[in-house]
């Protein structure tokens, strides 16, 4: 830029101008500057540099605990992103995308992030990259937990959105069970009998699971006796295996899935084996997807086009939601 502004003749906050103001720039030196400029190969100023000196990077960061095709593969992320997405267009800011894995590169991938605040897709209570986040004096929202200090958690109360899906769920029914989400980041697929929620390290995942049990109790249902069959992703094909082994193991005759996705692996199941749906097995899920209405799947409904919304103008430092998001059980056909 000095070299610029030496041949022009003129200041260097002139040669600034060019690029950033033009309009306060005379037509015949805008022209000289930018041809002396393509001469010398001067691009104009560095973004990098200029994000510093503004302590702004006109991004915001969102951070997966996936790997980044999970982003554009799971209907819940894609829903929530595009909401994201959407403030982000409204306010002229760009979008990063973070992904983690529990690597040890997790945090100095977080920290080196050129962006003005974070989101947190849900992540396991000791994720590391929660204290970078937080530690860092820039906004942060978590969706769906934990909570973490000096960020804003947004979600719907899974305990109590759980525990009225059972409730619609399980009447009637002697072998309830329950098809989870992962428990923590090793991602085992496994079936277990009354786990243990507190030993769960996803919140979203624990407190649906603690919902489910204030329903067993209050019905006079022991939950642990409970199965649930823990799948690694929430994917409809990858949850088949999970819900044939809770099928050949369990025989249930209702299960509450932790999303549409899984509770579609079920309804395939039962109809793969010739039961009747909600005769035989009973069967519910979360999100009210496109598709749940149109497979009469009972479910609780939520949007997380509008969480992804109050998450970005959280992490943009401007005002987020004051309560828990909105949420209700929609009952069809695939319930008594």
């Amino acid at each position: 830029m000095a070299e610029v502004a030496r041949r022009c003749g003129v200041s260097p906050m002139t040669v600034s101008y060019c690029y950033n103001q033009p309009d306060r720039v005379a037509p015949d030196t805008l022209r000289r500057v930018l041809a002396v400029a393509a001469d010398l190969g001067y691009r104009g100023p560095d973004p990098t540099a200029r994000s510093l000196r503004r302590r702004h990077n006109g991004a915001i960061g969102v951070v997966l605990g996936e790997h980044l095709a999970y982003a554009f593969e799971d209907p819940q992320a894609r829903r929530f992103l595009t909401g994201v997405a959407e403030v982000c267009r409204e306010r002229g800011s760009g979008l990063n995308l973070i992904p983690t894995t529990g690597a040890d590169q997790d945090v100095d991938r977080v920290r080196s992030a050129s962006v003005d605040g974070y989101i947190v897709w849900t992540t396991v209570d000791t994720d590391p990259v929660l204290a970078v986040v937080g530690g860092l004096g820039k906004p942060v929202a978590v969706h769906g937990g934990p909570a973490v200090a000096g960020a804003r958690v947004v979600g719907i109360d899974n305990r109590a959105s759980a525990r009225e899906l059972a409730a619609r769920t399980f009447p009637g029914a002697r072998r309830p069970a329950v098809l989870s989400f992962p428990f923590d980041r090793d991602r085992r697929p496994r079936l277990e009998v009354g786990p243990d929620p507190g030993r769960v390290a996803f919140p979203v995942t624990r407190d649906r699971l603690l919902g489910v049990h204030d329903h067993c109790r209050e019905a006079g249902r022991d939950p642990d006796r409970l199965p649930v069959a823990v799948v690694a992703r929430n994917d409809r094909a990858e949850a088949a295996a999970a819900v044939d082994a809770l099928f050949d193991s369990c025989d249930p005759d209702a299960v509450v899935a932790m999303s549409d996705q899984l509770a579609f692996a079920v309804l395939d199941a039962a109809r793969r084996r010739g039961l009747d749906v909600p005769g035989d097995v009973a069967v519910s899920g979360w999100d009210d997807g496109p598709d749940a209405e149109r497979g009469g799947l009972t479910t609780v409904t939520q949007s997380l086009h509008d969480q992804g919304r109050s998450c970005a103008l959280v992490a943009l430092g401007e005002r987020g939601p004051d309560r828990a998001a909105d949420w209700a059980v929609t009952v069809r056909a695939s319930t008594r």
